[in-house]
């Protein structure tokens, strides 16, 4: 698109808006756009041609069907917290933003049901179910900020999804407009339904098949009791070796967290929490009815004590364990005291693999010279690598990028896959092209295609074009590094 056609096609852009009724807010002043520039992934930014934040539904398939007619781009933003790039703009587009959209419609306590529209914040759904003694269960880090639709786009986790489960385990239907602007309603409050699984579809679609205008959820009973244990360890690998031995003995904790040295160091000079001096920490949650938690904490730590383990915390109260989870939660604060700058990355491999995977990071990061640290979720394998390095460096940020490459490469080659919950976005794209082959990614494309015709929905993510692979395989050709044949099928 030439600069000419480009302003022609902004100004036909924003006049359409403009005769939207009732009116929607539009933002076109480039100082005021700078705010939608990115979203957590800081590595890429660009600047929308206008940015639109409806206050309804109708609003947003007016909005898409109004665009769509002049076959602009529209991505979908929710808080922003996205750390793979999925809300990452294009110069030619629209940024759709739903923080407007923060109404919780219903909590329905003897049905577990609450009905929220997507730009609520992930804890509130849990603070407006309290009362009745009820929560959301998918716990992502940044849920005090990250929207339920945003939530339900990125198919997002948390610490508990162990036992309970990733988003899309939690949500029982969700409304959304197509690339065409007509409304979809997918799913219901029955726990099955005739037809193909679209509510499982769109959930992780990451803005490509819908935008997301409603969402009912599942809510659970808060458990009866709770245990929180901190267990210390002289080495990364056998923390990670307990991991394994806890989920081989037939015990599903709501949750097992791991850092390392390096991530633990960072929270004590954020926090100053007098967490335990190891080289691993893995902190281990059990809940249920009373009875049944004593007997699995008692399980956990017999299993924790053949391991090698060095130290045993257990929380006493509700503030100690609060106090446990700050490390955990605020890990990814604590770690800018390490360097100007850090790239985390997503993936996840089978629990069997992670003392040998985390080896081989270290060793990437030895061969590239950069400083990895490890915070994760262990339980379910879903690993987040940290990668440090500081932007003002010429080249480091590329090293930085190359180095996470690896990293999922080395996913793939142990049985796993190139994210857990942080999606694909712009970062995974040619990582995507050594996940599946050139028949699977065609097929994505047509499901691309049966919810959004034109193409119009957050265009290049998530899912690369077959000659983008093409090239990309060349490349992997040329460097020695041919995609494997036989490589696991997602």
């Amino acid at each position: 698109m030439n600069a000419v056609a480009s302003a022609d096609c902004r100004e036909d852009a924003l006049a359409a808006l403009a005769a939207l009724r009732p009116p929607v807010r539009v933002i076109a002043e480039r100082e005021r756009l700078v705010a939608f520039e990115m979203d957590a992934y800081v590595q890429r930014r660009e600047t929308p041609m206008a940015a639109v934040l409806p206050d309804t539904e109708d609003q947003v398939r007016e909005i898409v069907r109004a665009l769509a007619r002049l076959g602009v781009p529209v991505v979908s933003r929710g808080a922003g917290t996205g750390i793979s790039g999925g809300a990452t703009p294009r110069a030619d587009g629209v940024m759709l933003v739903l923080t407007r959209m923060r109404r919780i419609l219903s909590v329905d306590a003897a049905a577990r049901l609450a009905t929220v529209e997507p730009g609520v914040p992930n804890a509130q759904v849990t603070e407006a179910s309290a009362p009745a003694g009820l929560y959301f269960a998918p716990d992502p880090s940044s849920q005090v900020v990250s929207s339920i639709g945003g939530n339900i786009a990125e198919n997002a986790g948390g610490v508990h999804c162990l036992k309970y489960g990733l988003t899309v385990h939690n949500v029982m239907a969700v409304r959304a407009i197509d690339g065409e602007g007509d409304l979809l309603e997918v799913g219901g409050e029955a726990l099955d339904a005739p037809g193909y699984d679209l509510l499982a579809l769109l959930n992780g679609s990451e803005g490509n098949l819908g935008v997301i205008t409603r969402a009912t959820l599942r809510l659970l009973p808060r458990p009866e009791a709770t245990e929180t244990l901190l267990a210390a360890f002289g080495t990364v690998k056998s923390a990670a070796e307990a991991v394994g031995a806890i989920i081989g003995a037939g015990v599903i904790p709501a949750a097992i967290e791991m850092m390392d040295r390096v991530v633990i160091d960072a929270c004590e000079r954020y926090m100053a929490l007098g967490l335990p001096r190891a080289e691993a920490l893995l902190l281990v949650e059990v809940d249920g009815g009373a009875e049944e938690t004593a007997e699995t904490r008692a399980k956990v730590e017999a299993i924790l004590a053949g391991c090698g383990v060095t130290e045993v915390r257990v929380a006493k109260d509700e503030e100690e364990r609060a106090n446990l989870w700050k490390a955990r939660k605020g890990a990814f604060a604590a770690l800018a005291t390490v360097m100007p700058d850090y790239y985390t990355m997503d993936g996840t491999i089978p629990r069997r693999a992670l003392p040998e995977v985390l080896e081989k990071i270290y060793a990437l990061g030895r061969e590239y010279g950069l400083v990895i640290g490890n915070v994760f979720h262990a339980g379910d394998g879903n690993m987040h690598p940290c990668i440090f390095y500081d932007s003002a460096k010429a080249g480091e940020l590329e090293r930085s990028e190359e180095l996470g490459g690896k990293i999922l490469e080395l996913c793939i080659d142990h049985g796993g896959t190139i994210t857990g919950e942080h999606g694909v976005g712009i970062e995974k794209l040619e990582q995507m092209c050594l996940q599946f082959r050139v028949g699977e990614i065609a097929a994505f494309h047509d499901v691309k295609r049966a919810f959004d015709p034109e193409g119009i929905l957050n265009p290049g993510k998530a899912v690369p074009s077959l000659k983008r692979c093409a090239e990309w395989g060349g490349m992997h050709v040329r460097d020695g590094r041919v995609p494997r044949p036989d490589i696991p099928r997602f």
